[in-house]
């Protein structure tokens, strides 16, 4: 059907064209409006305003050749105009530090929940499955762990550390967790095996040191020595790896994007997550530099690693899910 035939094929009026014009379109050219009426703050609201500048550019361009000198014309260009200048303008916004942990670091974290839920269950299941196994058969995994897991309970308590030494400590803690945030996310570009591959090791070892420990009698030792951090520290190697995978999935299905502009587009966001993930990384070093060695014992290690863990997905919760569009 086009605009001079009705749908069964027959001639319509040149007045009926322009109504189904209009009916057809208003609803986008609205949503411009409302769109332009205030400035974005997210890069979702930019590409928003951005998509409908360029279709209603396009309906304006046809109805200059199918009504030309129609008073609709100057609507258009009256909707165009505050668009505009929205799309095409220069931003003079400074980054606010505050801001981005206030919502947007959240809210790109809870853009792509399947992929966050995907990283999380390839950290859990491993951990969980190594660690029932471990239990039935503790030898075979003592030999797997090539004799790096000795004398647990003799680690557990206050070491005495001097409080240079614990910083020094915790100073190369926290380092080596940047280090595998990064290595987490970049091999995410693998179409995300690598990030898997890194989530599934780290998941089975935790499982088998765990589950050799309950063996050994003093799983409450590797509790203590683990929970404290390891419910942040665990958690952001979990966030990292999917910000790495949005990377290879955008390889994968682009969507209505070039693979080009779709890896350009989730790159951009992936490093805000990771970077913006390395204060907490930091958190959990401090945690198990300062506090683990303390030897404060299971119950504070799990008030602890509760708070601190818990605190991170109740924060991803109330501030990535408050009205921001989530994606596959």
């Amino acid at each position: 059907m086009t605009l001079t035939q009705s749908p069964a094929g027959r001639p319509i009026s040149a007045a009926t064209a322009r109504a189904l014009f209009i009916d057809e379109r208003r609803e986008r050219w609205d949503a411009l409006r409302a769109a332009a009426a205030k400035p974005p703050k997210t890069s979702d609201e930019f590409r928003m305003i951005g998509t409908l500048y360029r279709a209603t550019s396009a309906d304006l361009a046809l109805a200059r050749r199918l009504f030309p000198y129609d008073p609709l014309l100057a609507e258009l260009e009256l909707t165009l105009t505050p668009a505009r200048s929205r799309v095409y303008r220069r931003s003079t916004a400074r980054f606010s530090i505050v801001e981005f942990y206030r919502h947007r670091y959240w809210r790109l974290i809870w853009q792509r929940p399947a992929l966050l839920a995907v990283a999380v269950s390839l950290l859990i299941v491993p951990t969980i499955a190594v660690f029932l196994w471990a239990l039935r058969d503790p030898t075979r995994a003592a030999t797997l762990l090539g004799g790096r897991f000795k004398g647990g309970r003799e680690s557990f308590g206050d070491q005495g550390y001097a409080a240079t030494q614990q910083a020094a400590v915790a100073s190369q803690i926290f380092i080596n967790n940047i280090r595998v945030s990064v290595l987490s996310f970049a091999v995410g570009i693998t179409a995300g095996l690598g990030s898997a591959y890194l989530l599934i090791f780290n998941g089975a070892l935790l499982g088998m040191v765990a589950g050799i420990s309950t063996t050994q009698g003093h799983g409450d030792v590797a509790f203590a020595l683990i929970y404290g951090h390891g419910v942040l520290e665990l958690t952001v190697i979990a966030v990292s790896s999917a910000a790495g995978m949005r990377m290879g999935w955008a390889l994968v299905n682009p969507g209505l994007r070039s693979r080009g502009r779709a890896l350009r587009e989730e790159s951009l966001e992936a490093v805000e997550i990771v970077l913006g993930t390395i204060p907490f990384f930091v958190l959990a070093g401090l945690i198990e530099g300062f506090f683990t060695p303390a030897g404060f014992g299971p119950v504070w290690a799990g008030v602890v690693g509760t708070v601190v863990g818990g605190g991170y997905w109740l924060l991803l919760a109330m501030r990535g899910r408050k009205s921001y569009p989530t994606r596959a």
